[in-house]
Order: C-alpha cells, then sequence, then structure tokens
C-alpha cells in the first residue's frame, strides 16, 4: 500500500472537458456522474455501447490518441489497464488529471464512494486499493447520518451569516455550531405541550 499522502477534493466540473476512454460498462457509469456534474464529456473508444449514447456526450469511435486530452481538465481511464496506461502517460504531460478505473498504479485521481444526503456530500476512499470496501464504508455512513440534515446545513449557513457579520473568530464557531445543533435536537425531541 501507497505511504502516498491523499489530498481529497471536489471538483466543480460545469462545463469543463472530462475525457472518459473505454466504451463498456465501466465508462457508462462514469459517464452518468459526469454529466450528472455538468461536465462536457468525450468519450473514445472502438467500440461503444448503446446505453451511453445520448445528447451532451461527444463520442469518437476509435482508439485514444494523446491529444485527445489536450484541454481537458480530467480524464477517466475505463479502457484495458495496456490503453490506461497511455492515457496515464498523455495526462502527466499535460498535467490533467487522471482517473483510472480499477488501476491505482496509473491513476492521479481516485474516485470514492460517494454518499449525497440533505444536501451533504461525503466521500470514502481507499485510494483505488479496496473499492469495495469504499462503497460499504459509504453504506455505514449513510446508515448513521440523520434524515434531518438538511434542517442542520440550514441552520449552520443561517448561524455562519451572522457570525461573519459580528466578526465571531473560526475558532469559535464549532463550539457555537454544536450548541445550535443540540437546540434543534432538544426542540425535536421535547414532548408537545
Amino acid at each position: 500500500m501507497s505511504t502516498c499522502v491523499r489530498v481529497p477534493l471536489f471538483l466543480d466540473l460545469r462545463g469543463r472537458a472530462v475525457v472518459v476512454v473505454g466504451g463498456g460498462a465501466v465508462a457508462a457509469s462514469k459517464v452518468e456522474a459526469l454529466l450528472r456534474a455538468g461536465a462536457r464529456v468525450h468519450l473514445i473508444a472502438p467500440e461503444i455501447r448503446a446505453q451511453i449514447e445520448r445528447p451532451g456526450i461527444t463520442l469518437s469511435r476509435r482508439g485514444f490518441v494523446p491529444s485527445d486530452l489536450d484541454g481537458a481538465w480530467l480524464a477517466v481511464g475505463a479502457a484495458t489497464p495496456e490503453v490506461n496506461q497511455q492515457v496515464a502517460r498523455a495526462a502527466e504531460e499535460r498535467q490533467v488529471w487522471l482517473n483510472a478505473v480499477d488501476d491505482p498504479s496509473a491513476a492521479s485521481a481516485f474516485a470514492g464512494g460517494v454518499l449525497e444526503k440533505g444536501g451533504v456530500t461525503i466521500a470514502v476512499s481507499t485510494s483505488g486499493e479496496a473499492p469495495a470496501l469504499a462503497g460499504l464504508l459509504r453504506e455505514a455512513l449513510e446508515a448513521v447520518i440523520p434524515d434531518e440534515i438538511e434542517g442542520w446545513i440550514a441552520r449552520a449557513r443561517q448561524e455562519r451569516r451572522r457570525w461573519r457579520a459580528d466578526g465571531v473568530p473560526f475558532g469559535r464557531r464549532r463550539p457555537l455550531l454544536l450548541q445550535a445543533l443540540n437546540r434543534l435536537y432538544e426542540a425535536r425531541t421535547e414532548p408537545s405541550r
């Protein structure tokens, strides 16, 4: 296992070019997520599943060439290990992040198990070493995130605006937020009179 330290990030891909190399089931699932994120998707593969074909995707029915990554923000290698290695070299030369599916040695970006609930997004990563474990951990987190999380976000947003206006230092904000959330919880659990 790598001892390299990872920096988790959430990417805003709206309107940004993302290249997917591969035309199978894995590529199809990646394309779905990228389209939901608002990315401009260009998919390249000699054979492309019919389920991938839809408006909003540029399709190239051919093999990958390095210049396919020119202008891309992110690349996804969902092809054979040999092709993913070609994509990895081209991505490195162009300083493009690469998520190489099931090939962590070729990747510079790792997708994780993602949970979206009530405006909260949580991602769990094993740096590509154990994707099934990341999925299990995501399911476990889903079970413990409360259904009323959306109300928590609304309260946190409201408190943040107030703290910024009042000049409350960052170090004091977490304890204050915890107090505000406890008040929400207490109001929810108090018997009605």
